[in-house]
Parts: structure tokens; C-alpha cells; sequence
């Protein structure tokens, strides 16, 4: 791949990744509304289709004052740090076939270490989270940051033990591997225990509800970015709908085949009917998200933290172990 290619194709990616979070931030409200039986926006643009670029200009127009003892420099670099690899974490992600046969797949890289790369940039972002509370210089966000970090890193932990689990199945560290180790049956049938490990890991890893104690406002005054407005407070949202979307695009690759399709073999799929395979796939990932919020109650963080250590890393464990003898004796 040359490097003009390589740069529109991770021109493209990001681009992606942008609009599909800023259109997450409509269907949020749209689908509150629909299950609250009440009107969501629908003022700006026709049905309300504007509201996120209105949203977008009203943070640009707004003012980002810098709190009185904070640092200057790592307040403005926190929202930055939580944004971006979120973002980048995505360009690993295999989101269709080849244009041609015996082609790299679509998608911004394809890299042979794949999943070690989205492990190794996906895990940064808790860094931005931690530095945003402790460069405020208020209570409120430092102890936001430290439940943020100590959520997170609970959840990681089972979160990479399932991912070894699917990825020593495929015998390959490259994300198009696993893909192509499901073409005749997903993972999500293959390893059931697996995918509904995943799907709890990754409503923890993005702080959404039931898990989002990161911003518990009753109990936090909003957490860690309590101190943060206009574009500021908004690259925090932008990297956790980001977020949504990297682990939408993520577990559609290691549990439904990413843009397989049933009963058609991979190499004779044209690349745009794997690409709207692929993204049928990550937009159910994705409303199941709001159903979730929009469902059940948040847990106390008690619960949160024993259910993480307690309960999701033995049972990652016994699955590791369990798919590590399957393999073994195969």
C-alpha cells in the first residue's frame, strides 16, 4: 500500500469513526425518546437530523475557562488524551473483504499484529481520564478520575483474557485471521461464555450504563470532567461515543465475522455487501448500548468492582484454560 493510499484510507476511517459518533449522539436522544413515549429533537433540520451539528457550533462558541490552581498544560491535553485513541484503535479493525481477490481487506490498516495493537492504544485513553482529574484541581474530579481507573482496570483484565481466548481459536494475532477462521461459524456460537463476557467487558470499558461511575452525577458532580466546557467537555463525550463505535466494529470482527455473511464464502463476497454486513452487524452492538442505558438501573460500585474481580475474572480464566485444551488436544 503506498503511502497516499494508506493516508486516505485512514483519512477515511477517521472520518468514519467521527460521523457515526456524532450520530450517535441523535440516536441517543431519539431512542430514549421512543422508549419513553416522548418527542426527541426534531427542530433543527428535518426530523431533528442537524441537532449534532448544532451541538457542535454551540461548544465552539462557548467558553473553556481554566480552573484556578489546575495545570494549564495537562488541562487542555487531558481531552485530547481521552479522544484520540479511541479513535485510533479503530484503523486495526477489518471492516469488509478485499476490493480484489488475494487484496488486503478494506479498512485503514492491516496490520499482523492487529489485536495486539488495539490492547496496546485502546488501554492509553485512561490516561487522559486520570490526568483531566487530578490537572483540575477539585476533589470531585480526582476521585471521578481514580473510580474511573480502578473501573477500568478491572474490566481490562477480563476483557484481555476473553480476547486471548478468541484470538488462540484463530491462531493468529491479525483481526482479518479471526474473521476468516469464522466463515463457516462464528465465534459468538463457538464461544458463547466469550461473547457474553465481551459484551459486559465492553459497557465497562466505555463507562456506559449500567457501569458509567466515571460521571456518576448524583454521587460526583459529573466526575472527572467536572471542570471542563465547550470543545473541552465535548472531545470526552466524542472519545466515548468513539469508544462505542471501536468496540461495536470490534466485537462484529472476533464474534460475528465481521462482514461475513451466512451461507456465502468470504472469497466470493464483494467487498460492498461486506461492508454493509459489517455495519447491520456494529449498528446492533450499537443500539444495544442505548437499549441497555435506557433499561437498567446502575449498580452500586461495590458491586461493580466485586462483579468484575469476583466473577467476570474467574469465569475469563476458566474459559482461557478450557478454550486453551480444546486447542491443544484439536
Amino acid at each position: 500500500m503506498s503511502v497516499l493510499s494508506a493516508a486516505i484510507a485512514a483519512l477515511l476511517a477517521f472520518l468514519g469513526v467521527m460521523s457515526v459518533a456524532g450520530g450517535m449522539t441523535l440516536a441517543e436522544r431519539k431512542v430514549s425518546a421512543w422508549m419513553q413515549y416522548r418527542v426527541g429533537p426534531n427542530r433543527v433540520g428535518p426530523g431533528g437530523l442537524l441537532q449534532p451539528l448544532a451541538d457542535v457550533l454551540k461548544f465552539f462558541f462557548k467558553e473553556s475557562p481554566i480552573p484556578e490552581g489546575a495545570s494549564p498544560a495537562f488541562f487542555r491535553l487531558a481531552p485530547i488524551l481521552a479522544a484520540l485513541p479511541a479513535i485510533l484503535t479503530f484503523a486495526a479493525v477489518p471492516v469488509s473483504t478485499p476490493f480484489s481477490p488475494g487484496g488486503k481487506p478494506l479498512g485503514a490498516a492491516d496490520l499482523d499484529v492487529g489485536a495486539l495493537y488495539v490492547l496496546a492504544v485502546g488501554s492509553l485513553g485512561i490516561y487522559g481520564i486520570l490526568i483531566a482529574g487530578w490537572a483540575s484541581n477539585n476533589k470531585y474530579s480526582i476521585l471521578g478520575g481514580v473510580r474511573a481507573a480502578a473501573q477500568l482496570v478491572s474490566y481490562e483484565l477480563a476483557l484481555v483474557l476473553t480476547l486471548i481466548a478468541v484470538l488462540a481459536s484463530a491462531g493468529s494475532l491479525r483481526l482479518y485471521d479471526v474473521v476468516l477462521a469464522q466463515d463457516s461459524v462464528w465465534n459468538a456460537f463457538t464461544q458463547p461464555v466469550a461473547f457474553a463476557l465481551f459484551l459486559v467487558c465492553a459497557f465497562a470499558e466505555t463507562n456506559r450504563h449500567p457501569f458509567d461511575f466515571a460521571e456518576c452525577e448524583p454521587e460526583l458532580v459529573a466526575g472527572y470532567h467536572s471542570e471542563y466546557g465547550a470543545t473541552r467537555w465535548m472531545l470526552f463525550y466524542v472519545g466515548e461515543y468513539a469508544a462505542m463505535v471501536t468496540m461495536a466494529g470490534l466485537g462484529t470482527v472476533l464474534f460475528l465475522g465481521g462482514p461475513d455473511v451466512p451461507f456465502v464464502r468470504l472469497a466470493d463476497l464483494p467487498w460492498w455487501a461486506g461492508l454493509l454486513s459489517f455495519s447491520a452487524k456494529a449498528g446492533a452492538f450499537l443500539f444495544l448500548y442505548l437499549w441497555v442505558r435506557w433499561t437498567l438501573p446502575r449498580l452500586t460500585y461495590d458491586r461493580l468492582m466485586a462483579f468484575g474481580w469476583k466473577r467476570m475474572l474467574p469465569v475469563a480464566l476458566l474459559n482461557l484454560v478450557a478454550t486453551g485444551a480444546v486447542v491443544a488436544l484439536a
